[in-house]
């Protein structure tokens, strides 16, 4: 029995520095799965493939319709959205494109975050960014009109501030209010001698660049390829594989 491919699902950005980082990490998710079921006997490596629900292609409905065997038929997979919250691209995109390829086995994991993962990795970022203790810090977030999804940035900032002993501050970068800059500027305000910004999000684009104009004293690189994230989501699709396999079993 082959493995159901992994299908990685992300926003898309016109920038190439962002796209390479994508499909760097859908390579490290394949390996990490590799070695997982290396020298078992089991199930080979699944596929990887990456899609995109925004800016650029391929569509989420585009690969799923592609995933099909030499006789003919649909190839199992597990959709995973690589999303730091779930939002509309989550709860509307996804569902509509899996329903827009027709494909008959298809599962959808929960999102990447929030998650401690994700928390143990911004920590790192921000301190190699300079941030020490007494250090004012912003979670910066993309933002989003759906509530659920700013339930997840809560959620993920509270994780954030648990794992640095100190408090946050959440501002968004394109949707929402505070803006970053005006989170900046109130924490200098008020007496912060350091601000530095910790960045929720995934890859480098033009909202990460928007970070490095907003005032601070210093900006966390992005989530990236970190292994901790790369386990993450392979953590997902082995989840998700098992239960169609258990499914497919009965």
């Amino acid at each position: 029995m082959t493995a159901p491919a992994l299908v990685l699902v992300a926003h898309g950005t016109r920038s190439s520095k962002g796209v390479q980082m994508i499909a760097a990490l859908a390579e490290a998710v394949s390996k990490e799965l590799g070695a997982g079921i290396s020298g078992r006997g089991t199930t080979p490596t699944p596929r990887v493939r990456t899609a995109f629900v925004d800016v650029l292609g391929p569509s989420p409905a585009e690969v799923l319709r592609g995933l099909v065997t030499p006789s003919g038929k649909f190839e199992s997979a597990v959709v995973v959205p690589a999303f730091l919250a779930s939002g509309y691209h989550v709860y509307q995109d996804v569902p509509r494109e899996v329903a827009d390829s027709a494909h008959p086995a298809v599962v959808v994991t929960a999102a990447m975050g929030p998650d401690r993962a994700l928390a143990r990795i911004m920590a790192v970022r921000l301190r190699a960014a300079g941030w020490g203790p007494g250090d004012a810090v912003v979670f910066a977030a993309a933002g989003s009109s759906d509530a659920r999804a700013r339930a997840d940035i809560r959620r993920a900032a509270a994780l954030l501030a648990e794992y640095l002993g100190a408090p946050v501050r959440i501002g968004y970068v394109a949707t929402g209010a505070p803006r970053i800059p005006e989170v900046v500027a109130e924490l200098r305000a008020t007496g912060a001698r350091r601000v530095l910004i910790a960045s929720y999000l995934l890859a480098h684009g033009l909202f990460h660049q928007r970070l490095s104009e907003a005032g601070a004293d210093g900006v966390a690189e992005p989530i990236g390829v970190h292994p901790a994230a790369v386990r993450l989501l392979a953590d997902r699709y082995r989840t998700a594989a098992r239960e169609m396999v258990r499914v497919r079993a009965r």
